[in-house]
């Protein structure tokens, strides 16, 4: 294969309620991995502002520069406890919350009345594999209804237009701080065994890719 296979990964900046997003550390610490079976991998990653706009705007900017063969994104759920494989993005849209830009959506839907969209059956390769670092991970059928639902949608877009191969959403929690006694209802996982997990997932993505692109 003379061409380098390409993965694209995602975070988000902050957004109100939360002023500090464990995704870029995450994506971060992701890009940067060295392994034998990244060699022929090229690894490039970007970071959205919370808006709805920004996504609008710079995921199809991304995609045509970097032009991934699978599109791996991570976003915050702060109020679970474990990270979460999502399958689908839902056609939904909260007018409740505005998003960093202090814009807030004039419709409930983001393509009239679509049904939701699926990831696709490789989404449960990355739960096994998330899985077999010992984090605890699960399936979602709900990505929520702010950015990254509605990122998860406009990838998934993407997809159908020809765009990456692939592409998956995880939600990861709020993180444990290094080296403190873990409190009853405080956060539960550390920065480094979610890279071990996210690393597990980049590798599967890697190998699904790899397939996607001979077929």
């Amino acid at each position: 294969m003379s061409e380098k296979l390409r993965i694209l990964l995602t975070g988000f900046g902050p957004f109100p309620g939360a002023p500090y997003n464990p995704t870029q550390p995450l994506v971060a610490r992701l890009t940067r991995l060295r392994r034998p079976g990244l060699d022929d991998v090229e690894i490039a990653s970007h970071i959205f502002p919370v808006t709805y706009a920004a996504v609008d705007r710079q995921l199809p900017e991304v995609i045509a520069k970097v032009k991934p063969d699978a599109l791996l994104m991570f976003g915050l759920a702060a109020r679970t406890s474990y990270l979460r494989i999502e399958t689908r993005a839902r056609n939904a849209v909260t007018m409740l919350w505005p998003d960093a830009a202090n814009t807030r959506s004039s419709k409930r839907g983001i393509a009239g009345h679509a049904d939701a969209m699926m990831f696709g059956p490789h989404t449960a390769r990355l739960l096994r594999a998330a899985r077999l670092t010992g984090i605890d991970a699960r399936s979602s059928r709900d990505a929520g209804a702010y950015l990254c639902n509605y990122l998860s949608w406009r990838a998934i877009e993407n997809v159908k237009a020809g765009g990456p191969q692939l592409a998956a959403f995880i939600h990861i929690p709020l993180l444990a701080r290094s080296g403190a006694v873990r409190r009853k209802g405080a956060p539960r996982i550390t920065l480094e065994e979610l890279v071990d997990a996210g690393e597990a997932m980049l590798m599967e993505m890697v190998q699904l890719a790899r397939k996607a692109r001979v077929s």
